[in-house]
């Protein structure tokens, strides 16, 4: 029998792999950890809203965000005063988790009513004459500067331009120029701006919006990367192209490192797959269809996903505002088990069942989440053997919480041991 040669020592002393072996092997991965790194580098860091709010150009005033909230409060009081009558309007337990959920809803109406605001130029605002519009967009600048400077600006706050379609092309190409040069002009870019980029079908669109932002940046001098942007998926194609392949995974890439989020358009996507507008909602197969696709392109892309919204108003009598809260509470509650953090919110009534749905589902798995992160940290074992991912994800929710303010840093503390550091290291942020 012929002995088999090997180059190396294993480390028993017997055979192993060769250095040549190992060389070969870190030269033939190289190119692909660095594709890796480059497009999955994980959890940007940093907040996520709960929400992003509509509100039409010509209809947005320096004092929006504080009339969304009085709005909201004076729906609460009228409609669901107490946590009892919370409770019925929800269809949920009239319990000490209601009850504190009840009191943290009015607490973040009265401090900050709005997370993210999006002043709409698209379908919100339509089709005016240029110098209607070019007024609005500068408009739009001079009271997002004042509100930044006054410290009364949402924590994230920008615009939606109209598409890159030929049609709209030139006009939403000049309301962006207008309104980010107004913005530097009045002191400079602030933190939290966003912009969104309504109806893209195209990699190529998203592309054309890259350079033109590259542009922008050299012209004022701006970091390389200032700029980024929302992709909204709102047409079929920007799920699946006409080769069969998943076209937001290509938007993505052409996005060069600019995608902050992917926003689904419930109304617009619906109408596009033929679903009656009756049956147009969140839930509907093909809205779970689109946004199961757009989950796994963005996975680990560290681009956030944002679902659609209701179009169901909470107004009228009591039995009437009830019964739209109540749907619009279950279908916030369904996007956040399915790991759409943020949603659209379209009408002031809808902020009070937007933070009830998102603080009881923070506040009721605190402890089972603080449980099993400590088992896990301590290897304690317990009913259920979690892995890393799992303690990354636990990690996650426990942050998202603190971020919106359904459970509070001492809280998180006593219950884990773990300061807000600790848990960001563990989730993975940035």
């Amino acid at each position: 029998m012929s002995r088999v040669e090997t180059g190396g020592t294993g480390p028993t002393g017997g055979a192993g792999f060769s250095a040549a072996a190992r060389a070969a092997v870190d030269a033939l991965l190289a190119p692909v950890d660095a594709d890796l790194a480059r497009r999955y580098p994980g959890d940007p860091g940093g907040r996520q809203p709960v929400h992003t709010v509509y509100v039409p150009a010509d209809a947005f005033a320096a004092d929006t965000v504080r009339t969304w909230g009085r709005q909201a409060l004076e729906t609460l009081d009228t409609h669901a005063g107490t946590p009892a009558e919370l409770a019925r309007a929800l269809g949920v337990p009239d319990d000490a988790l209601l009850a504190e959920v009840h009191r943290r809803v009015r607490a973040k109406l009265e401090r900050e009513p709005v997370e993210d605001l999006r002043i709409d130029f698209e379908d919100g605002y339509g089709l005016r004459p240029d110098t209607e519009e070019d007024a609005a967009a500068v408009r739009a600048a001079e009271l997002v500067a004042a509100a930044v400077a006054g410290g009364s600006a949402p924590p994230y706050i920008g615009i939606r331009t109209k598409c890159l379609e030929a049609a709209v092309r030139d006009r939403g190409i000049r309301t962006l120029e207008l309104f980010l040069g107004t913005l530097l002009a009045l002191g400079g870019l602030p933190d939290g701006l966003v912009l969104t980029l309504p109806k893209v079908t195209y990699a190529e669109q998203v592309t054309a919006l890259v350079r033109l932002l590259e542009d922008f940046e050299r012209a004022a001098g701006l970091p390389a990367g200032r700029l980024g942007f929302e992709i909204q998926i709102e047409t079929t194609q920007a799920i699946l192209g006409p080769d069969g392949r998943a076209t937001v995974a290509r938007m993505i890439e052409a996005a060069e490192g600019r995608a902050t989020g992917l926003h689904y358009g419930t109304f617009d996507y619906s109408a596009a797959c033929g679903v009656a507008p009756a049956h147009q909602s969140m839930d509907h197969p093909v809205a779970d269809h689109a946004k199961a696709v757009m989950q796994v392109a963005a996975a680990g892309t560290g681009v956030r996903l944002s679902d659609g919204s209701t179009n169901v108003v909470p107004a009228g009598t009591t039995a009437q505002v009830h019964a739209a809260w109540r749907l619009h509470h279950d279908l916030v509650r369904r996007s956040l088990a399915r790991a759409y953090h943020q949603g659209w919110d379209m009408h002031p009534a809808h902020l009070p069942t937007r933070y009830a749905a998102v603080y009881s589902f923070y506040r009721e798995g605190l402890a089972p989440a603080a449980a099993r992160l400590s088992a896990y940290l301590g290897k304690a074992g317990g009913d259920v053997m979690d892995e890393p991912a799992t303690a990354r994800a636990l990690s996650g929710y426990l942050l998202r919480g603190l971020d919106c303010g359904a459970v509070d840093p001492a809280e998180v503390g006593e219950a884990t041991g773990l300061d807000r550091a600790r848990l960001e290291a563990l989730a993975g942020r940035r």
